[in-house]
């Protein structure tokens, strides 16, 4: 690409960051990556009564727990500032003036009771009311388009709330081009004159778009499907003022995982996985809803689900590193189509991105959220988690798969007893205790070879004693091997544990 890429990711400061959001966040910064570019951070926050306090942090944060770290924004290279919108309310004015003295925009004095009128009518009449080209000139609506410029500039000296329009072009029809979803024809006829600035002094969300992006250097607007019906208004605000526009892609949309319709809070809530990043806590109420991070979710797994959520590489891959993606990564590989979430493969990908972390790191965090681990050796935990983690999916399910490591059974599964107890158990076991006892070079190695060897010698069937060796050790037929768990829990403990086990019976 002949000029410097530059992106932007442009959230509302409204509450937590959806991860539909993260995702465009994500492939906003994957791009520019792959194209040596900058990826930019705005809030947009010109809706001050939407506005919720910690929303911008949250966002911030959120980014940096990807691993996606903004280049510009608030706070941070601020070449092209101030990056909150609210800050740059001062510059949108003069580009509603430039329009209206060009012809491009109007000044409209309706009030929202006689707009509401004129639906009400249309209604009546089975009509959609549109305020455009075939009306905004008839003598019915209040705008400058119909009035005086002496009327007009008496409206405006005695402070009457008004809108600025932009005023639609009539009996043409608009080329755009979506580098995902290819050409896309327009019939200006049908769109409506929007507004573009307010009496108050603020611009919305149109012009001020418009006038950042422009303002900003943006080359790519990368962003959601629910913004492709404003395309053709923006290109067209982009000929007004005779700027080139940036290239336009539209993501398709995260589908819920069953039925119709875009991934809602609702649904996680219903089927039990987050939808945000991170907890969030609502100023308001207080409610709390649940983030993938302190659900146990590890930043690469995110990334790396959310990057298939409308992305195919086109290989059998679906494992990718930040870096692969940044790779791999191509806008036309975006599908138009919706991408269905899938609960269980982002659990699919925390199991595998869990196999991949340290053992010590794992049991630094296993230790800090469990009370019962205080004072034990850090480096012991991380030999049980060695052991187990192939089995879990979180640091949350390892005390369910090792608790057996730390803490004696206090009761035994009844499904697994009347299965593994048999009359001559406590003979068994008793002669297990002896052989436990004589082992001198108590390891994994020489257990196994002296309790296999007494086995095998006396034509005793394996389970008659494995069975009950491991209820006494576990507490269930569950759990890694019987040797290692004997190791690691140590020859007293062993003893301890089958002697009470024989009790029982």
């Amino acid at each position: 690409m002949s000029k410097n890429v530059r992106v932007r990711f442009a959230p509302s400061p409204t509450g937590p960051l959806h991860i539909g959001g993260v995702r465009t966040a994500l492939f906003n910064y994957l791009f520019a990556k792959k194209h040596g570019g900058d990826f930019v951070l705005r809030i947009e926050d010109t809706d001050q009564n939407r506005y919720v306090e910690g929303a911008e942090g949250y966002i911030v944060e959120a980014l940096n727990w990807c691993g996606i770290p903004f280049d510009e924004g608030p706070g941070k290279n601020e070449k092209f500032g101030p990056y909150r919108q609210s800050e740059r309310k001062h510059l949108y004015k003069q580009y509603a003036d430039q329009l209206v003295a060009e012809d491009k925009a109007y000044y409209a004095f309706d009030t929202a009771e006689q707009l509401d009128a004129h639906r009400k009518q249309h209604e009546a009449e089975g009509k959609t009311f549109i305020y455009n080209w075939h009306n905004r000139e008839k003598g019915r609506l209040v705008n400058s388009l119909v009035l005086s410029e002496e009327a007009t500039q008496a409206k405006l000296d005695t402070g009457e709330d008004y809108v600025v329009r932009f005023k639609s072009p009539q009996d043409e029809t608009l080329h755009l081009k979506d580098i995902i979803r290819g050409d896309i024809s327009i019939d200006t006829n049908t769109l409506d004159d929007k507004v573009l600035f307010k009496s108050d002094g603020m611009p919305t969300y149109h012009l001020a778009n418009i006038v950042d992006d422009h303002l900003m250097e943006i080359t790519h607007v990368i962003r959601g499907e629910e913004w492709l019906p404003s395309l053709a208004l923006h290109q067209l605000l982009y000929d007004a003022f005779g700027w080139e526009a940036p290239e336009f892609a539209h993501l398709p949309l995260i589908l819920k995982p069953t039925g119709k319709g875009k991934l809602s809070k609702r649904d996680g809530d219903k089927l039990g996985f987050p939808v945000f990043p991170l907890e969030w806590k609502d100023p308001k109420t207080e409610d709390v809803s649940k983030g993938y991070k302190e659900e146990g979710y590890f930043p690469e797994a995110v990334v790396n689900f959310l990057a298939f959520l409308g992305w195919n590489p086109g290989t059998e891959q679906e494992i990718f590193s930040l870096e692969e993606l940044v790779q791999s990564f191509d806008l036309e590989r975006v599908n138009k189509a919706g991408a269905r979430f899938d609960p269980d493969k982002t659990k699919w990908f925390n199991h595998h991105y869990m196999q991949q972390q340290l053992d010590l790191d794992l049991a630094k965090a296993f230790q800090a959220k469990n009370i019962l681990l205080e004072g034990v050796d850090v480096n012991y935990i991380a030999l049980v988690v060695g052991l187990i983690k192939e089995r879990a999916t979180f640091v949350k399910d390892f005390w369910e798969l090792s608790h057996f490591f730390f803490v004696a059974p206090a009761n035994y599964d009844e499904k697994a007893s009347k299965k593994a107890l048999k009359e001559d158990t406590p003979q068994l076991m008793q002669k297990v205790i002896e052989i436990v006892t004589a082992t001198g070079d108590f390891t994994v190695e020489h257990l196994q070879t002296k309790l296999k060897g007494w086995i095998t010698d006396n034509n005793i069937g394996f389970g008659k004693v494995m069975m009950p060796l491991r209820l006494a050790l576990v507490g269930a037929l569950q759990g890694p091997d019987v040797f290692e768990i004997m190791f690691m829990i140590g020859k007293a403990e062993t003893v301890k544990r089958v002697e009470a086990l024989i009790k029982t019976m």
